[in-house]
């Protein structure tokens, strides 16, 4: 799997802009990582150089998206080898739905196994538009788990504004939490949940010890997810704590979609954005 290699002036720029910050984040107790859709572009040059970049950052996780998929064995214990050598984990994965089909869990358990992963996380309900079609995604992520758990992988489902927005009078997410064990990961997005008109701590409340990864993603009503964060409307401090003292929180995953900055600033201006918030 060939690969172009980052430029080495980008690299040491950040590995030097990175230096303190890194030294910080690796000593707060519940790591904060990156959700890699936000660099996509330079991931796919470049994925080795990327995810050493990311962790020069001070990121102390990553969170692969769906191309991961179409993996090898032999590429993914390539890429735990270099993750290691980082110094840097993958938490969970981003999934579509072949991830969770009795023909493509065993390479999804195999692959997320290789690298160190702890959840599955589906990120699509795909075309589930009635009440009846949310509780089959449900039963989909139930059944997930059980073929996961000797692996001792877990399921996750990733919101986007879709699950907050009510049908039938019921909002998805509500049929998915009631629905799935416990064991479900129901796997935050903040941005999509404010811009959907939803409360995202009221979220939280009602699904103790559920949310046990959050992306930390802004929103605001002129920029729409372009915003870094902490600069959108999210309540930043109020949120984590429900998701640390509620939620159950084990790590945070920064997300972003685009910003005045190249993705690579992009994501260490949210890292440094990320800890004066947090503390």
């Amino acid at each position: 799997m060939p690969l172009d290699p980052l430029s080495r002036r980008a690299f040491f720029t950040l590995t030097a802009a990175g230096s303190l910050v890194s030294a910080f984040a690796r000593s707060k107790s519940i790591p904060v990582g990156l959700e890699l859709y936000s660099v996509r572009d330079e991931l796919k040059q470049d994925l080795m150089g990327t995810v050493r970049a990311v962790a020069k950052m001070g990121y102390e996780c990553v969170e692969f998206y769906s191309p991961y998929y179409a993996w090898t064995a032999d590429y993914a214990k390539e890429v735990r080898k270099m993750m290691d050598d980082a110094g840097i984990r993958c938490s969970s994965t981003h999934n579509g739905s072949e991830s969770f089909t009795p023909e493509g869990i065993a390479h999804a358990i195999e692959l997320n196994s290789i690298i160190g992963s702890k959840f599955i996380v589906l990120a699509s309900a795909g075309n589930a538009k009635t009440l009846d079609g949310w509780k089959g995604v449900a039963e989909l992520l139930n059944q997930g788990g059980e073929k996961m758990k000797s692996a001792g992988l877990r399921p996750g489902y990733h919101n986007h504004q879709l699950e907050f927005k009510p049908i039938e009078g019921q909002r998805p997410m509500e049929v998915l939490a009631a629905n799935t064990s416990k064991d479900v990961m129901l796997q935050l997005d903040v941005g999509t949940c404010i811009e959907a008109g939803s409360d995202p701590i009221a979220w939280i409340d009602h699904n103790p010890g559920r949310i046990r990864s959050m992306h930390c993603k802004d929103w605001a009503p002129e920029k729409g997810y372009k915003v870094l964060v902490g600069e959108g409307v999210a309540p930043w401090k109020k949120l984590f704590d429900a998701a640390e003292k509620t939620g159950g929180l084990e790590f945070y995953l920064v997300e972003q979609e685009g910003s005045a900055y190249p993705p690579l600033e992009t994501a260490q201006r949210c890292l440094a954005n990320f800890r004066k918030l947090h503390g």
